[in-house]
């Protein structure tokens, strides 16, 4: 079929395919003129086809545009856009530059990518990242749709597509390590495991050579195509391999039970700072894209990457929104977490608004209003916003709950009333009377900071191999190392810090609010002090699936620990644990060693509650203690007085060896019904039954 040109139209935005050819949309302000190039190949240092777009016949306000016939799925393709370059003012533009579609859904980088390339003057169309048409009705999705499982029965897996299956312990389809098909392959280890949704860390196609010397960029918090999957993690090597592979895995975890969240990032990109390169936003309308100072001079930089995304400008709104809608109807993704959310609540000059309108167009969005929206409410220019942010649909990653649970743990003073409140789903921090406890995220370790091995066995950050001096990475981690710095011998140590793990994830699972783990974790996988390792695309940073064997015992109190919690309803309430002089269900009761008595003294490092469920034929008690020296706890009757004839059961004690640490109902044994003598630096768990 013969290639042809003509005006095209305005709408949509990003290449759309017809069945005559395809219409190309994009956005440009400021510039002279711009081309639609055409490649047959990711590796072409020249295009196929060039189109000039005239201004008159090709542009609509600033919305540029050509309707080419016979092309379709499948072409590679990238923008070129001259006019004026004031680095002064602003204005980046460069022709020689070829350009990413924003709205791409699918790149091709060329196997010679280059950053340098597109930084340096001179063309980079051979070195350059292609944009994929993609006709996306040619997916089979089999009758496949979003899961809806609501927060109060999820439990949340946070892990790394490729590091998922990228070490050479696990036993993958060879073709499909590192890869979106191999999160397939392991997908009956998810299943064990207990977790109902996974949240990928960043998918949308980022550029991996954005890191110090000649590290990769791992994490993948440097997009530069946010609607189109990560061509890396994809196993074949056709241009549309990516977009088809990652829907493969999406309608596979949905047939397995499993939601899959995104990790999107729409508070910087790749292009950086006034150094960086030219990949796509700044050589269409840089003004526009990103926050600007200095009458243009200078990029605004609160996400500590040396850009911020303009999030709040109209352009920029449609395209997060659009962004949105296009993972949840083509990709059928079931929710997002959004990196430094709290950015996204600046206006154009980077001051805090009361009603942000991404924010709240997000929220209030009929189109996403049954996907999950998690906030992390903060940003890198210190706005924290865990408990305030905007909005009566927001999960938030709860900061807070992470350093209180840590605090206690570890031992420190003064902490013992503020878990408490961590514990019953945050009520001093999410003070909305409507609010379901379960838009906390509860988390100790996420992939910001030290493993759950590593919170026990280090006082101190070691990222020496990120290679920038041990300065980056949190400084305060309330971490302590059980007595010896990194890996040791010794067997009271080693003791210690099994015990103190198994604290960490049964306060997890017995607080209220959605539980997070961080992948790895039930098989307490190391990072070797490393609470950076954004650059580090090794073993530093994968899952040794030698572990399973290794940890089998820790795994199995995992398995048993969130297979208990999960089959109760008390755990899965929509409405916050309510104590004797409050209203709702079910009640929650504080103790201390004596009945009714809770310590909240500045040097108290211990607790008990009780919670009680009549409806649920539901009644628990648990005990903990971060004293190092054992406690002994009264005990309430286990009788309630709807169900008589009843006694306690130790589902959970930490101090004891595998298999009694945690163990289902109906092998758990009875205990004393007048008292508990819980061991120092232990977690106990208590069920009545008859």
């Amino acid at each position: 079929m013969t290639i042809e040109a003509s005006p095209g139209w305005s709408y949509p935005l990003g290449a759309t395919v017809y069945p005559e050819g395809v219409n190309f949309v994009f956005f440009a302000r400021g510039c002279d003129g711009a081309e639609l190039l055409l490649f047959d190949e990711p590796d072409d240092a020249e295009p196929s086809h060039a189109f000039p777009l005239d201004r008159k016949r090709n542009r609509n306000f600033y919305y540029w545009h050509i309707f080419v016939s016979g092309i379709g799925h499948g072409q590679l393709y990238g923008y070129r856009v001259d006019g004026p370059y004031r680095p002064q003012e602003g204005l980046l533009f460069d022709g020689d530059k070829l350009l990413v579609d924003p709205y791409a859904r699918s790149v091709a980088p060329s196997s010679a990518y280059s950053r340098t390339a597109a930084a340096n003057p001179g063309r980079n169309w051979g070195q350059a990242i292609k944009s994929v048409v993609v006709d996306m009705d040619r997916y089979d999705w089999e009758g496949d749709h979003q899961l809806d499982r609501p927060f109060a029965e999820t439990v949340i897996y946070e892990m790394h597509v490729r590091g998922f299956t990228q070490h050479p312990s696990c036993d993958v389809t060879p073709d499909h390590r590192g890869t979106y098909l191999g999160v397939v392959d392991k997908i009956p280890y998810l299943q064990s495991l207990g977790v109902t949704a996974v949240e990928l860390m960043p998918v949308q196609h980022f550029d991996a050579q954005e890191a110090p010397g000649d590290l990769t960029n791992y994490w993948g918090y440097s997009p530069i195509a946010f609607f189109a999957p990560h061509y890396g993690y994809a196993s074949g090597d056709t241009h549309l391999c990516a977009i088809d592979e990652f829907r493969d895995m999406v309608k596979a975890l949905h047939q397995a039970g499993i939601e899959v969240i995104l990790d999107v990032v729409f508070n910087h990109t790749a292009e950086a700072g006034e150094d960086g390169p030219t990949l796509s936003f700044r050589g269409l309308a840089n003004r526009t894209y990103y926050m600007l100072e200095d009458n243009g001079a200078v990029y605004a930089d609160y996400s500590g990457t040396g850009n911020t995304v303009n999030a709040n400008n109209s352009v920029v709104r449609r395209m997060v929104l659009d962004c949105l809608h296009h993972w949840v109807a083509e990709t059928h993704v079931d929710g997002f977490r959004f990196d430094l959310a709290s950015i996204m609540s600046r206006d154009e000059q980077g001051q805090l608004m009361d009603n942000p309108p991404i924010l709240w167009e997000i929220e209030t969005d009929p189109f996403l209003a049954g996907t999950k929206i998690i906030a992390e409410a903060w940003d890198a220019a210190g706005l924290y916003q865990v408990g305030s942010f905007i909005g009566h649909r927001w999960a938030e990653w709860n900061g807070k709950y992470r350093d209180d649970v840590r605090r206690f743990v570890k031992g420190d003073p003064g902490v013992v009333k503020t878990l408490s409140a961590r514990i019953n789903g945050s009520p001093d921090l999410y003070t909305q009377p409507d609010r379901e406890p379960n838009r906390s995220i509860n988390f100790v370790t996420a992939h910001d900071g030290f493993t759950l091995n590593d919170l026990v066995s280090y006082n101190e950050k070691h990222n020496e191999d990120n290679l920038e001096d041990n300065r980056d990475g949190a400084d305060e981690n309330y971490s302590w190392n059980c007595g010896v710095e990194g890996p040791t011998s010794e067997s009271d140590v080693l003791a210690l810090r099994r015990q103190q793990i198994r604290n960490f994830m049964t306060i997890l699972f017995t607080s209220q609010g959605t539980p997070m783990v961080l992948m790895g974790d039930e098989v307490r996988r190391t990072q070797a002090g490393n609470n950076n390792p954004y650059c580090q695309d090794n073993e530093i940073s994968w899952f040794d699936w030698d572990g399973i064997t290794e940890q089998k015992d820790f795994l199995r109190f995992v398995r048993q620990l969130i297979s208990f919690t999960q089959s109760l309803e008390v755990f899965r309430k929509r409405r916050f644990w309510h104590t004797p002089d409050t209203n709702g269900s079910p009640l929650v009761l504080w103790h201390g060693v004596q009945l009714n008595q809770p310590d909240w003294s500045h040097d108290s490092r211990s607790l008990a509650f009780e919670l009680q469920a009549p409806d649920d034929d539901e009644h628990l008690y648990i005990i903990l203690n971060a004293y190092w020296e054992s406690l002994v706890f009264e005990l309430p009757k286990a009788d309630l007085e709807t169900y008589e004839g009843r006694r306690w059961y130790r589902i959970v004690d930490t101090a004891l060896a595998s298999p009694n640490d945690a163990q289902p109902p109906e092998e758990a044994p009875p205990v004393d019904n007048n008292s508990y003598t819980a061991q120092p630096r232990s977690v106990v768990v208590l069920l009545a039954r008859p």
